[in-house]
């Protein structure tokens, strides 16, 4: 091929937000923006917050596992570890928060997102971007990006962790020093989260590999299969349980709080 009919080849190259498409296409873009801000937002505040975070029986997820901190659901004691600085700022969240957040933010599906609506990487398809060159995946700082796999293994345990909080959550005090089985409405908040945080999770395409995507023939273990299948399902709607799940984590710790600071009554179902 001649260099004449490779410069056909070449498109030109279009100015940032240059297009021709006719629809809106920046919305999507915009609300993923302003969605992920809020979160990020709140989530940042909750965290340092350190108080409010756990009402009776519930606990938020934003701190759970609580390994120290100043309730009942503290795992190693309170209020604060013997090695952490005095003059630091100290919330139990400070020492959980990194993992559910490393895996969202290194999850394929909130790449795609975060790079249109807060770096214009494109802002959408066959819309002009800020920048000429592409480094990929593989070049620095982008290149961790590939931990997403080994965030996924604290993932389940995540998941596992906030069934227990579920499970504590259907007992309350029955006034005699003991605990009596019962549902609030807060019961069905906490059990909702896991289900929720459940579908996105195992839904993830670094789990639906682990599964069973790195095997040539998987119809001849029908159990892995059936397990495949389900996983494969949940993948369809990764964006939908990506987003229900953020909003609801988000929302389980709005309503703990709301209920530890006496503004929300926890009604009794059961």
């Amino acid at each position: 091929m001649n260099e004449t009919a490779v410069s056909l080849l070449k498109l030109p190259r279009s100015s940032f937000g240059e297009t021709s498409r006719r629809d809106a296409w920046w919305v999507k873009p915009l609300a993923v923006l302003i969605g992920l801000s809020a979160f990020i937002v709140y989530s940042t505040w909750a965290a340092f917050q350190g108080e409010h975070y756990h009402f009776g029986n519930y606990l938020s997820p934003f701190y759970s596992p609580e390994l120290w901190g100043e309730s009942h659901h503290a795992w190693l004691g309170g209020p604060r570890p013997a090695w952490w600085p005095g003059w630091l700022l100290f919330s139990p969240a400070l020492l959980i928060l990194w993992a559910p957040a490393g895996f969202r933010l290194t999850c394929y599906y909130y790449r795609g997102a975060y790079y249109k609506a807060f770096w214009a990487d494109p802002p959408s398809c066959a819309v002009g971007e800020p920048r000429s060159g592409y480094r990929g995946e593989r070049s620095f700082p982008l290149i961790f990006q590939n931990v997403h796999r080994y965030f996924l293994y604290l993932a389940l345990a995540f998941l596992v962790v906030l069934s227990i909080d579920a499970w504590n959550a259907l007992w309350f005090e029955d006034g005699l020093g003991g605990e009596a089985f019962g549902i609030g409405v807060g019961t069905l908040v906490l059990t909702a989260n896991v289900i929720l945080l459940g579908g996105y999770t195992l839904g993830c395409h670094s789990f639906r590999h682990l599964i069973g995507g790195r095997l040539t023939r998987i119809s001849s273990r029908p159990l892995q299969y059936k397990c495949y299948t389900g996983c494969s399902a949940l993948n369809r709607r990764h964006q939908l349980w990506a987003w229900m799940s953020l909003f609801w984590v988000g929302f389980t710790d709005v309503y703990v709080r709301l209920c530890s600071m006496g503004v929300w009554t926890d009604w009794r179902i059961l």
